[in-house]
């Protein structure tokens, strides 16, 4: 259908595919709902996209192979009951069908199924679902306005896109863990799987936008996401440094190459950041710290000083916190204008009043692992409050009812492909 809109252009207009309401009056309609997405992903990057989808409301059915299900299932210690808490963390949300990719009728079962489904994740190396007959032109012939987004280590197309994607090669190709660790040490490693995640949001986004644009064209797209690209783009101002002024990355720990003092300090018993950014408030970090004689030293005069004169001055800064401890330097600073805060570890970010707030501890009902708990969404809306998570899925919990209510199969069909072993049912309740 076209109409025209208020700018007196004429557009073809869509709206969603028929399982989706146009229109609802409902007043906590989550922005997703209606959307339907088959998810072909697992361990990270994928999984992550596709839970934030379904906490934005989107129905996600996640794929996995019968018996081991998502490898991080199988990545633990430590474990609630039999479930990897790894796995747990990212797949809230989510119905899981247990489907072989290799028998011919399990294949069928995912081609039927992206014939009404919105959207498609999947993390495959390029050009393998293809030879399934699940690659994007296949399906898009099926369903024109399917949206079909890869993920992948390095790109559908060049010289490394046949090479698997993990986070800790990108990360270290993408030249993430050269610029990460001590000044003096090694690279290393983020503590949490930062490339991958990025990743993520990456196609979350993407997918987003791209339901957008087929709201306008009535089209579908193909989305090539993956971990370099990804993690190069985060490179921020260090790879705009090098590629305009030629400069080089080093490693600076918990500073910052240009601006002084903006790191973190060891106290008495801990440690605390500070983040100085411009003069006024290195003039109140002195007068906290009682070395109000910094102030008149003309070599600490400007941030650009300070950078040239780092060492000396942060050597005295350093002693003078080592006096004192945590809380009583945050205490100090408390209504300085200098942004301060502690060094947590986990135990201490969970009892952190800002973040019960926030409501970042989500809880829920697991089958078999009982009461457990998550991370919640970072993003809140005010036309909706959350509802009550579903709980990560145990692998293939949700093969019948699919098969039943999205695909409208017949039991005698259903009977033939479990039988088959092209799909497999948990009846563990």
């Amino acid at each position: 259908v076209s109409h025209t809109d208020r700018y007196g252009s004429r557009r073809f207009f869509t709206g969603w595919r028929s399982h989706v309401p146009l229109m609802s009056t409902g007043a906590n309609l989550r922005p997703l709902e209606g959307v339907r997405v088959l998810d072909l992903t697992r361990v990270l990057a994928g999984p992550f996209a596709t839970m934030i989808l379904g906490d934005l409301g989107a129905e996600v059915i996640k794929v996995e192979r019968p018996g081991a299900g998502d490898d991080t299932r199988a990545w633990g210690p430590p474990f609630v009951g039999t479930e990897s808490v790894y796995f747990l963390s990212v797949n809230r949300n989510k119905k899981s069908i247990s489907v072989d990719l290799k028998h011919p009728r399990g294949a069928n079962v995912i081609q039927e199924l992206a014939a009404v489904c919105d959207v498609l994740v999947e993390n495959y190396l390029p050009g393998k679902l293809q030879q399934m007959g699940l690659g994007y032109e296949q399906l898009s012939r099926v369903n024109p306005q399917l949206i079909y987004c890869s993920i992948s280590g390095y790109g559908q197309t060049g010289p490394q896109s046949q090479s698997p994607g993990y986070d800790s090669i990108a990360s270290a190709v993408s030249g993430m863990m050269h610029i990460t660790g001590p000044e003096d040490g090694d690279p290393v490693r983020p503590g949490v799987a930062m490339t991958d995640l990025a990743t993520g949001l990456y196609a979350h986004g993407a997918v987003m936008a791209a339901l957008l644009q087929r709201h306008k064209t009535g089209r579908g797209v193909h989305i090539d996401c993956n971990l370099l690209s990804s993690q190069v783009s985060c490179l921020s101002h260090i790879a705009a440094n090098y590629l305009n002024a030629g400069k080089e990355a080093r490693r600076w720990g918990t500073a910052h190459e240009s601006i002084v003092p903006y790191q973190g300090f060891k106290t008495k018993d801990g440690h605390i950041v500070v983040a100085a950014g411009n003069d006024k408030q290195f003039v109140k970090v002195c007068q906290v710290l009682q070395l109000m004689e910094l102030t008149d030293e003309p070599k600490y005069k400007t941030n650009q000083l300070r950078v040239q004169n780092r060492k000396q001055l942060l050597h005295t800064l350093s002693q003078r916190f080592l006096q004192e401890k945590t809380a009583d330097w945050l205490r100090r600073f408390e209504g300085s204008g200098v942004p301060v805060g502690p060094i947590n570890n986990i135990q201490e970010v969970f009892s952190d009043p800002q973040v019960k707030h926030n409501s970042l501890i989500q809880k829920m009902t697991h089958p078999t692992a009982g009461r457990i708990a998550v991370p919640g969404p970072a993003v809140r809306f005010s036309s909706f409050a959350p509802d009550e998570p579903t709980p990560p899925p145990l692998i293939g919990q949700h093969t019948v009812q699919v098969l039943q209510d999205t695909l409208s199969y017949g039991d005698d069909v259903i009977k033939t492909l479990l039988e088959s072993r092209a799909v497999a049912q948990n009846d563990v309740s």
